[in-house]
């Protein structure tokens, strides 16, 4: 059975630990970056199977990320699930339009993360 990539594109490092740790204990391999740029990179060197996308990042925001992400031929088709603390009202639709796959709110409820994330790796 081939081992799942996921990408966590997470400026706190705190979530990033929270998040890989999950992930490793249901053998999902982990790749880390800590802003949109090296997120970007990093998906199009590895090309994971699942990216987990903070929407509010230094420099470039999680959602402009997803788009550029989205609009490259090579990896248009990596769901991305928007991973963020900032849940006002309509983000989640706005989530959606720049092409996320899914909305998970901050703080993670760690008993269910991985079957929400799950059922996002096609």
């Amino acid at each position: 059975m081939k081992e799942e990539k996921v990408l966590i594109i997470e400026d706190n490092e705190l979530n990033r630990k929270l998040i890989t740790s999950l992930l490793h204990l249901k053998n999902y391999q982990v790749l880390e970056a800590e802003d949109a740029e090296s997120g970007i990179e990093m998906a199009r060197k590895y090309v994971p199977d699942l990216i987990l996308m903070d929407i509010q990042l230094p420099g470039m925001d999680g959602l402009t990320a997803t788009r550029v992400l989205k609009n490259d031929i090579d990896l248009k088709n990596i769901p991305i699930v928007a991973v963020t603390s900032y849940a006002m009202s309509g983000d989640e639709d706005k989530a959606i339009a720049a092409g996320c796959v899914g909305y998970i709110t901050k703080p993670i409820e760690t008993r269910e993360f991985i079957k929400s994330i799950s059922e996002y790796i096609y």
